[in-house]
């Protein structure tokens, strides 16, 4: 009996545990929501699809360009996650292509003209990495190759992957110029469909996934990050900053984007 009664308090306390570790890794997206910094209603038809002038001008830049955007997911998905794209201008091309997945089509994978910089259903976006000159153009070929043989096209899942941040991260592990230091809060980019190991998006390191509920990654630019039940929550080193659960990043302010000519 007395085995019994131990066996029952170690699995008690290992059930505790595991809800404590829960509610932490909770505790941004609740507190997103509760600070209302996130719409968790949302009405997708009046939500604001406005220009934020990240993408420079065509018409004034003739240079090839590639540029990976992040913004919140619309409504309470925001205080959870972001969605990620990829926007490519070929050299004097008068407009900007487009890539993403988005749940309600079949296949999921949108690839469409279309202005890059716009907010995501009110949720106005960011500018995680940008390739000029030369290597955009170099991507830019191999992006093209690579978008139409996404293996994961006729399939979506919001947690843990495949999703759209699952996607991004596929294509830019596999195109040699482009790195890509996604915020923790990029649900699903650590959802990997090729095995459990492979490079990290910043090309800096390597990453260790079960699924995309189990998992680490370690490299110079995204530094340890812990991936737990699909949640993110870690330490970048350089500049020093917390990568968390729903907030993203939280620390010093990373230096200025930089396109690689």
């Amino acid at each position: 009996m007395s085995s019994a009664i131990r066996s029952l308090r170690v699995v008690l306390k290992l059930l505790c545990g595991g809800l404590l570790l829960l509610l932490c890794l909770l505790l941004g997206p609740v507190w997103l929501l509760l600070s209302q910094q996130v719409d968790w209603r949302g009405d997708w038809q009046r939500a604001s699809r406005s220009v934020s002038g990240l993408a420079p001008d065509p018409a004034t830049t003739p240079t090839a360009l590639v540029q990976v955007y992040a913004a919140r997911a619309f409504a309470w998905r925001g205080a959870f996650g972001v969605h990620t794209w990829i926007a490519t201008k070929a050299e004097n091309a008068a407009h900007y292509r487009v890539y993403q997945v988005v749940s309600w089509r079949r296949p999921t994978v949108e690839v469409a003209v279309a202005q890059p910089d716009r907010a995501w259903y009110g949720n106005p976006p960011e500018l995680l990495a940008q390739l000029r000159g030369a290597p955009a153009a170099r991507a830019i070929t191999t992006i093209e190759q690579l978008v139409p043989i996404y293996p994961e096209a006729g399939r979506y899942r919001i947690w843990p992957g495949p999703n759209s941040n699952t996607f991004v991260a596929w294509v830019v592990r596999r195109v040699p110029e482009l790195t890509v230091d996604f915020p923790a809060n990029a649900i699903g980019k650590d959802y990997l469909l090729d095995g459990i190991l492979a490079r990290a998006p910043s090309h800096t390191g390597y990453q260790l996934s079960l699924g995309g509920l189990l998992g680490v990654t370690a490299a110079r630019e995204e530094g340890i990050e812990f991936n737990l039940l699909g949640l993110g929550v870690g330490v970048d080193l350089d500049p020093p900053a917390l990568r968390l659960p729903g907030i993203g990043r939280l620390g010093m302010a990373q230096p200025p984007l930089r396109g690689e000519e």
